[in-house]
């Protein structure tokens, strides 16, 4: 048998351990440090802004006109490309087995014209030997009217030939143009920045979510700045601008306004998720910076600070409608 003192001593050590672990549970959980440190505005009155950085020719998503197998691939992914460069091929084999078609066409339609200018020239020469005969007598004015119906006819014929050359020199222009379409040159100088196309893939003609292919001009890299419509009557366009690269704020660049898209779109969310719905709206400033001057990439997001007045202060005097100020 168990001593008489053991359960006892059992329910205290229990009820001690139920003690313990309460008070364990209800102590505070430890903020965890961020792995770096968040950047701070220069400036005492500003607004915050998401900024994404882009091309200066803005990332040109490249598509194609006409739907494929790809054939060749001639680029890869950070090669410097120059205007009019060739960067992918379509299987073309369908279109030069049309093309030779619209070749023999075309060489018939020649040949055509030729037999129709002989018989022309011969209806010619038969109508004016005819028409020669002094003594009507000797002829007949059907024989006459024959020749002269002949010739019409063989005048017709030839301008129906030179007219059937014509369509088949359009047709072989049409096939060429096809042939020319299924080779996508480069639209701009610039660099590779994505390449999501392999040969032996089929390259669709409409729109996707993934581009085939995206160029852009690294000469100088721009950040696109979303301002919430809620400050957007803060912002002055001579406002002095900060970007700071997320995950170090060490990195700092001073940037220059280059231009404001005076539209207010919805804002772009970057989680990916198709359900979700985003009621906030923004203004878009596109701002420059010297590439030299930050390790930053086409894509990557940077945190920057825009010097606006402060939030209390008023609205600028704007004209009463119908003043001369809104109508100028």
């Amino acid at each position: 048998m168990l001593p008489k003192y053991t359960l006892p001593a059992l329910a205290a050590l229990g009820f001690a351990f139920g003690v313990f672990s309460v008070i364990r549970g209800n102590q505070p959980i430890p903020i965890a440090q961020p792995v770096a440190e968040p950047a701070n505005s220069p400036f005492p009155s500003f607004i915050a802004g998401a900024g994404i950085v882009e091309a200066k020719s803005q990332n040109i998503s490249v598509g194609t006109p006409l739907s494929g197998i790809i054939q060749q691939v001639t680029v890869k992914v950070g090669d410097k490309i120059k205007a009019g460069d060739i960067l992918f091929r379509i299987d073309d084999r369908e279109a030069l087995a049309e093309l030779g078609v619209r070749k023999a066409n075309l060489a018939k339609a020649k040949a055509a014209v030729g037999e129709a200018e002989a018989s022309v020239n011969d209806t010619r020469n038969m109508l004016e030997l005819i028409e020669a005969v002094t003594d009507r007598r000797a002829i007949s004015k059907e024989d006459l009217d024959r020749r002269r119906n002949a010739h019409t006819i063989a005048k017709a014929r030839l301008e129906s030939a030179r007219a059937q050359v014509l369509q088949n020199e359009a047709e072989l222009a049409a096939t060429q143009t096809t042939l020319d379409r299924l080779v996508v040159h480069a639209p701009v100088a610039g660099e590779v920045l994505q390449v999501n196309i392999r040969p032996g893939e089929f390259a669709p003609a409409s729109a996707g979510n993934t581009p085939l292919m995206v160029l852009g001009n690294l000469d100088q890299l721009h950040i696109r700045v979303d301002i919430d419509e809620n400050d957007a009557w803060r912002f002055r366009k001579e406002g002095r601008a900060v970007a700071y690269l997320r995950g170090n704020r060490n990195f700092k660049t001073d940037l220059k306004l280059v231009w404001v898209e005076p539209y207010v779109i919805p804002k772009r969310s970057l989680t990916g998720d198709s359900t979700e719905r985003v009621d906030t709206r923004v203004l878009q400033a596109l701002y420059s910076f010297d590439r030299a001057s930050m390790p930053a990439y086409v894509g990557q997001q940077m945190d920057v600070f825009i010097e606006a007045p402060d939030a209390s202060a008023t609205l600028p005097s704007m004209p009463k409608p119908g003043t001369a100020e809104t109508r100028s």
